[in-house]
Parts: C-alpha cells; structure tokens; sequence
C-alpha cells in the first residue's frame, strides 16, 4: 500500500495562511510543530510521536492551540467560551460585557444565554421605568466584538441564544433580518422538548418570565416563524437544549443554556472549548489505485493526541481565573474529525450513500472509544477531573451507550476528562492542510478562485479541492440531497459528547413544507441542533461560487470566487 503522507502544506497558498496565522516570526511549518510538541508533550518519547503526527498533519489542532502552546504572546489555547449567567440587572450585564470583552482581547469567541433577561416593555419598578429587553442589550456585546480586534488576526465570533419560551422570542428571531445590527452574532433559538411535543399535539404554548405567563400562542405559528426566517436568511439556528442537556456527562453538576460561536461545544457559563481534528486523509494509503484506511494507525494516534491535548488545559492560560477553574474543573476537550468527504472519495464512498455512512461511523466509533480508553489511561496515571462522581457519571445517557468493556474501565479507573469528542467547522486549518474538505462537510466546490492578502500584497489564484486535485472528486454540497446531509449529521451526532458544527444544504428542488420538515426529524431524531443554508435564500454564504463565461450554462460551476456578499449593500469582500 502506497502512504499518502506528507509533510506540511504543498500548496503556496496553505503554506502562506500557516506562516500568517499560526507561525511565530522566522519559524518555518517543522519549527512550529516541534515548538507546538515540546509544549505539550510528557516525555520524550510523547514528543517524537506528537511531532510526527503534526509534520504529517495526521492531526490538527485548532488555531488557537497552533498559534499559543510555546509561543511568547501571551494568548490562549481556547478558541471559544461560552458567558458567565447574564441576569437581569444592569450590573450584571455590564459584568458580562467587561468579561467578553478581556476574552475577546486574548483571542476568544463567545456564546451567551440572553434568556435572563426580562422583556421589553416590562415595567422596573425600582425606576419606575420599562425594560428594553435582551435584544436591545445584545446591542452592547455586539459593539464590543465590532470594536475589539482579536490577537492573531481572528476575527470577533459569538453566539447568541434565546429560549423559545421568552416573551420577546419573536423579536429575536427577526432581530437579524434585513438589518444591519448584530452582525458580530451568529443567533439560536433554545428550542424545548414540551414546545416541540405542543407542537406536534397542536396544543397551545406558553410564553413566560420567572413563571409568569405573558402569552400563550399557537407553536405553529411561532415555529413557522423560526422555520421562515432560516428559510429566507439562514438565521436563526436551533439547538434542541433538552436534548443537549439530557446527553450532557455532566447533567449532575451544571446546566446548559449556550454555545460556542459555532455550535458544536454546549457548554455551561464559563465553559471553554479545547479543539482539534483528525485528518482522514493522511490515513488513507493507496492499493491498486484505491483508497485502504490505516484505522490501526489511527487508533495509535488518537493515545497520543488525547495526552497532548489534556496537557493544554494546565499549560495554556486563561483570559478570566472563572474559566481556568472551570476548565480544570471538568477538563473537557473536542476532538473531531476534518477532511472526511475527501478520504471518503478516495476510497470510492460517495458522500451520503450507506457505505459513506458506515465509514463515518466506524470512524466515529474509534475515536470515541480510544479517546475514553485513554481518558481512562490518563486517570489511572494522573486522577479524575475534580468534578468526577463516578455513581452519577456512569449513569449519564452518553456514557450508558459506551461499550460494556470501556464502561467498566472507567468504573475501575475513573476518567481525566468529562468530555472528550466535537466536530467543529476546521474552515482555515483544513484550508492549511492543502484545502481538504472541511470537517464532515462535503467540498463547497471542487475548483474556486481565493482572493488572497498576504504580507506581499494581495493576489487572486485558483484553488483546488484536495481530492478533486489528486483525481477523486467529491460531490460539492449543494449536489447532496438535504437528507443525505441530514443523515450524515444524525450519524456523526451518536458518537459525539459535545456537539457537532454542519450545515445541511438545501437546494432549490427542496420545498418549504420538505425543509422545515428536516428541522422535525433531527429532533426526533435526537440531533442537538441544525443549521441549514439555502442558495436562494435572502443571505449569502461565505464562500460563493461566481460562474465564468465560459461555464455558465453548465450545471455544475467549477469555477468561482470565494468571497463574503454583504446582503444589504451588495458589496463583495473577498478573503
């Protein structure tokens, strides 16, 4: 079998985004690994194997982690936290707002719960005044993330979730369309178990404050409100937070109200998320001109990646002493996966068909179990995460679906970490990794031309999808059926702890009563959360296919131009 190894980005354009994002002045892309390696290895022995596995970019770290762990800037290892509890009084959102913005300065995204908040029009008594509600205030944090510049060159990213039952549900699932406000959030409703089933029983729901009911409306009505706005706008998302909640290890300890920016870590007020993906690709070796999986290589991999990444958590620093307490506390982590429609179609698995179902799957499947066994490992060695309580750990709904084996293993041996699985979007890393397709997405296109600014100036070439480029080419997102998108998340969320960040495409063959049934199925299907993006919607997408002259009656683009469309102005920003 032929090794489809390689060490560091071939690509001028991956190597350019790696010197400019993650890399310390004069380092070259080894220099950096062995600096990323050195500092979370335990021995040295630990070190030679995380070394390889980051020259071979068999795994990948989120660009937090490449760009703090040994560095000299004094930044954290964590992309994303979610906000302490945002109450409702001005103290305590003028806290919240101090606190994200220490977080944004040291490089960190931000999810908050506004639904603490009281509405708008409700009388203050104290002041003799009434309330503007949580949507006026979100106004306050987004000034924030607009005005302060994050280190290392990212960009301000937050989350922004409401209750379904809040009185000004209404107002904040519009709150972004059409408008020119809020644009550093990205928006979720927290949608409820008892509204669904209101729902699917047609019964009326309340909307209510501290256990005052300020309305009872018809949850068709108000779902179609959630459905239309998605439809034409993308926003907002849903997130199922009863079903986050029951499949939380921690269900014993915290609840859970919020996100990450991008969804795929549900985390409790000051939680943080520690990521990194797993390229597929470099563990796919060739045989006769077709794709074999090294899954014993992957296995081995996933024993070293798990000691690295819990080293992170008391080796990185925090930009509030809450967080670092809450980090050591539960000692959670994300690894994922990147680069799976890629290494799919190198092994001729079209993306969404049952044998790419399965590979996901057995896939998923490994990195769960080796990273709890290790977990496992890891305890027995250093201790459980303080917040461990074995009888009520083991009884989670997670933990229970474990196999009987690795169940009793963390019986005897306890666990480091309460959390150890997500699958985030890993847009610029895959991006590093010569353009492998992004997380368990499906290539946005095959063929695009990138806009690129660099410390020469800024240059305009063509980019290749990574298998497209070595002869396997992918199904691109909008070929794939909505449904097929939505099994591959059902799949990929069995085997997941935390969350998982996918965006289930929807063509223009697709009708309205079809796609806001996909939103029924994936809760009943017992997804977390879903997000959809439809072509011919009002909102554009981050990456935009433009057609050339040449191409334009054909069916599928191969050409394009990645770029940001403003959706009032018009006005393209291409990156």
């Amino acid at each position: 079998m032929i090794s489809n190894r390689q060490y560091g980005p071939t690509l001028e354009l991956s190597n350019e985004i790696d010197e400019m994002k993650y890399r310390q002045t004069g380092e070259d892309f080894g220099a950096k690994c062995t600096r990323i390696a050195h500092s979370l290895a335990d021995n040295d022995r630990h070190f030679d194997a995380m070394r390889d596995i980051l020259r071979e970019m068999k795994f990948l770290p989120a660009g937090r982690v490449q760009n703090a762990m040994g560095a000299a800037r004094q930044t954290t290892a964590y992309n994303c936290f979610v906000s302490q509890q945002i109450n409702d009084d001005m103290e305590s959102i003028m806290s919240a707002a101090t606190s994200a913005a220490q977080t944004m300065r040291k490089g960190g995204g931000i999810g908050y719960d506004f639904s603490h908040i009281r509405p708008r029009g409700d009388l203050i008594k104290s002041l003799d005044s009434k309330a503007s509600g949580p949507v006026s205030f979100m106004g306050i944090f987004d000034a924030i993330c607009q005005t302060i510049s994050s280190s290392g060159a990212r960009r301000g990213a937050q989350m922004g979730v409401l209750r379904i039952d809040h009185p000004d549900i209404m107002e904040f699932i519009n709150a972004k369309h059409n408008s020119d406000k809020l644009t550093g959030f990205n928006i979720s409703v927290g949608v409820t178990d008892k509204f669904m089933e209101c729902l699917d029983e047609k019964k009326p729901f309340d909307l209510m404050f501290e256990g005052k009911v300020y309305d009872s409306v018809d949850p068709a009505g108000l779902w179609d409100a959630i459905m239309r706005g998605t439809w034409d706008w993308a926003e907002p998302g849903v997130l199922f937070i009863d079903t986050i909640n029951e499949y939380n290890n921690l269900y014993y300890c915290e609840q859970i109200a919020a996100t990450n920016p991008c969804g795929e870590q549900p985390l409790p007020p000051y939680g943080a998320c520690l990521l990194g993906s797993f390229n597929l690709t470099q563990y796919v070796g060739m045989l006769d001109g077709c794709g074999q999986f090294n899954w014993i290589a992957f296995e081995e991999d996933i024993a070293h990646v798990v000691r690295a990444m819990d080293n992170v958590i008391d080796r990185t620093i925090y930009p509030l002493p809450h967080q670092e307490d809450e980090a050591k506390n539960k000692r959670r982590m994300g690894l994922g996966i990147t680069g799976l429609a890629n290494a799919g179609s190198m092994m001729n698995l079209e993306y969404g068909t049952a044998g790419f179902l399965l590979f996901t799957r057995q896939v998923l499947e490994i990195l769960r179990n080796a990273a709890y066994s290790t977990s496992a490992d890891l305890a027995e060695e250093k201790g459980s995460f303080p917040m461990y309580h074995p009888k009520d750990y083991l009884k989670s709904s997670f933990i229970k679906e474990l196999p009987n084996w690795l169940q009793e293993k963390i019986r005897a041996f306890g666990i480091r970490n309460s959390h150890l699985t997500s699958i985030a979007p890993t847009g610029t890393i895959s991006l590093v990794a010569d353009n492998i397709s992004s997380g368990i997405e499906p290539p946005f296109s095959n063929e695009y031309t990138r806009t690129l600014t660099t410390f020469e100036g800024t240059r305009t070439e063509l980019v290749q999808d990574y298998a497209f480029a070595r002869g396997f080419p992918c199904k691109t997102a909008n070929q794939i059926t909505a449904e097929q998108h939505l099994e591959v998340l059902c799949v990929a969320s069995q085997f997941v702890d935390s969350a998982v960040s996918k965006t289930c495409n929807v063509g223009d063959n697709v009708t309205y009563e079809q796609f806001k049934d996909l939103y029924l199925d994936a809760w009943r299907k017992g997804c977390k959360g879903i997000t959809t993006f439809r072509a011919a919607g009002k909102r554009y997408g981050i990456l935009n296919e433009v057609p050339t002259k040449e191409k334009e009656e054909e069916e599928e683009i191969a050409g394009g131009e990645a770029c940001y469309i403003d959706p009032l102005t018009g006005s393209r920003t291409c990156e």
